[in-house]
C-alpha cells in the first residue's frame, strides 16, 4: 500500500510538474494577449474617456467573433496532441494543414460578416447615436485584424499540441511592442500625425496581429523537422480525421460564443447606463481578462496532458491529469482574488484620472475577487473534458449558465434593481458558479464510469 500511494504521489508530481512547464509559456503567451488590450486600454482611456468608451465598445462584437473563430480552431491543439500521444507524429502536418485553410476562410467570412453587420447592429441595440458612430468607426478595422489572428491562433495552437509553446510567447511578445509603438503614434496622434482615439487603436491592434501571423508561419516553415512533420506534404484525404478535429472546433466554438456574447452583451447593459458605466465595465472586465489568461493557459496544458492520455487510453493517467488541473487553477484563483481585493483603487487609477469612474470600476473589481476562482476552475474543467472526446456538455453548459441566466439577470439587477455596473458583476458571479459546478461534476462521472 505504502509502495502504491508513492507510485501514486509521483505519478501526481509528474503531471504537475509537466502542467506547469507546458503552461508557463502558454500563460505568457495569453498574458501578451491580454496586455495588448491593456496597452490598448490605458492608452486611449487616458487619450479620452469618451475615446475608451468607444473602444470597449467596438471591442465588444469583435470578441465575440474572435473568439468564436478561436473555439472553432481548437481542435488543431487537441489533435496534434492526440497523435503524439499514438506515437504518430508523422500526422501532425496534416493537421496544421486542415487548421491554416480552416482559418483563412474563418478569418475572410469573419471580417466581411463584422464589418457588414457590426455597424447596424451597434446602431440597433439603444445606444445613443454619437456613442454608436463612434464605436462603429473603430469596429470596421477591427474587422481587419481576424484574418491574420486566425493564422497565428493556428500556428500556435499546432505548437502547442507538441508541447513546444515557447514561439509563440516570444511572437505575441513581440507584437506587443508594435502594438504599443503604433499606440503611441496614432492614438494621440505624434509627429504631426492626426489623433486618431479608437480608431487609431484599432489600426494599431491590426497591425500587431499581422505581424505576429507572419512570425509564427516563418518560425514553422523553418523548422528542422518541418519537411519531417509533414508540414510541406499535402497529405492524404483522411475524412474521419477532419470531421474529428471539426467536432472538436464546433464544440469549443459553440461555447466560447455563448461566454463571450453573454459578456460583450454585458458592454451593451452597461451602454444603457451610461457612458462612465461603459468605461468603469471595460476597466474591470480588462483586468478580469487579464486574469482569465493564467487559467486559459493552463487550460491548454491540461489539454495536452488529458489528450496525451486519452490518445493512450489510459483512463487513470486522463482523471488525474484533469484533477491536477483544477487544482493548480483554484489555487490561482484563490491567490489573485487575495491580492486584487485590496488593491482595487489603485488598479483603477491605473486606467483613468477621472473620480467617478475610478470609485465605479474599483467596486466592480472588488466585486470581481469572488469569481476568479470558479472561472478559473471551469475554464480547465471544460478544455479537460473536450481533451477526452466530451465536446458538447461543456458548450450546453456555457448556453445555460452564461446566456439563459447570467445575460437576463444582469439587466434586472443592472437597470430595474438599479444596482448598476456592481449588478452586472453579481449576475458573472451566479453563472460562473453555476458553471463550474456542472463541469466539474461531469467530469468526475465520467472519470468513475471509465475507471
Amino acid at each position: 500500500m505504502d509502495r502504491a500511494a508513492a507510485q501514486k504521489s509521483s505519478l501526481v508530481r509528474a503531471d504537475l510538474t509537466t502542467l506547469l512547464s507546458l503552461s508557463g509559456p502558454v500563460v505568457i503567451s495569453r498574458l501578451g494577449i491580454m496586455a495588448m488590450g491593456l496597452c490598448d486600454t490605458v492608452v486611449v482611456g487616458r487619450y479620452s474617456a469618451e475615446q475608451l468608451g468607444y473602444h470597449a465598445l467596438a471591442w465588444a462584437p469583435t470578441s465575440v467573433i474572435l473568439t468564436l473563430a478561436i473555439g472553432l480552431l481548437t481542435g488543431v491543439q487537441v489533435m496534434t496532441a492526440r497523435y503524439i500521444g499514438q506515437a504518430r507524429r508523422d500526422l501532425i502536418g496534416a493537421v496544421l494543414r486542415r487548421g491554416l485553410v480552416y482559418s483563412a476562410w474563418i478569418g475572410l467570412a469573419s471580417t466581411v460578416g463584422l464589418i457588414v453587420a457590426g455597424p447596424p447592429f451597434l446602431h440597433a441595440i439603444g445606444l445613443e447615436p454619437d456613442l454608436a458612430d463612434g464605436a462603429s468607426r473603430a469596429l470596421i478595422v477591427f474587422g481587419f485584424s481576424l484574418p491574420f489572428y486566425g493564422l497565428a491562433v493556428t500556428a500556435s495552437a499546432w505548437l502547442e499540441g507538441q508541447a513546444r509553446p515557447g514561439p509563440g510567447a516570444w511572437a505575441m511578445w513581440a507584437a506587443n511592442v508594435v502594438n504599443l509603438g503604433l499606440l503611441l503614434l496614432l492614438v494621440p496622434g505624434t509627429f504631426g500625425l492626426p489623433a486618431l482615439g479608437a480608431i487609431g487603436g484599432a489600426w494599431a491592434t491590426t497591425g500587431a496581429r499581422a505581424f505576429l501571423a507572419v512570425a509564427m508561419l516563418v518560425y514553422i516553415a523553418r523548422m528542422p523537422e518541418a519537411r519531417e512533420l509533414g508540414v510541406f506534404r499535402k497529405p492524404e484525404r483522411d475524412r474521419a480525421a477532419e470531421a474529428e478535429q471539426r467536432r472538436i472546433g464546433y464544440g469549443a466554438g459553440a461555447s466560447n460564443f455563448f461566454e463571450v456574447a453573454s459578456f460583450a452583451g454585458m458592454n451593451i447593459i452597461a451602454g444603457w447606463i451610461g457612458g462612465l458605466a461603459v468605461a468603469a465595465f471595460a476597466i474591470a472586465l480588462n483586468v478580469a481578462s487579464i486574469v482569465f489568461m493564467v487559467p486559459l493557459g493552463l487550460a491548454t496544458g491540461a489539454s495536452v496532458l488529458v489528450g496525451r492520455a486519452y490518445g493512450a487510453r489510459d483512463p487513470v493517467a486522463v482523471h488525474r491529469a484533469g484533477l491536477v488541473s483544477m487544482g493548480v487553477a483554484a489555487a490561482f484563483g484563490l491567490l489573485v482574488s487575495l491580492a486584487i481585493w485590496p488593491t482595487a483603487t489603485l488598479i483603477a487609477e491605473g486606467y483613468t484620472r477621472d473620480p467617478a469612474t475610478v470609485a465605479m470600476a474599483a467596486s466592480a473589481l472588488v466585486l470581481c475577487c469572488v469569481f476568479f476562482l470558479p472561472d478559473a476552475v471551469q475554464v480547465v474543467t471544460a478544455q479537460s473534458l473536450r481533451a477526452r472526446g466530451d465536446v458538447w456538455v461543456p458548450s450546453a453548459t456555457h448556453l445555460v449558465s452564461y446566456i439563459l441566466i447570467m445575460s437576463p439577470l444582469a439587466w434586472w439587477l443592472a437597470i430595474p434593481m438599479k444596482m448598476g455596473v456592481d449588478g452586472i458583476i453579481l449576475a458573472i458571479i451566479l453563472a460562473t458558479f453555476i458553471s463550474g459546478g456542472l463541469l466539474v461534476g461531469r467530469f468526475w462521472m465520467l472519470s468513475r464510469r471509465d475507471l
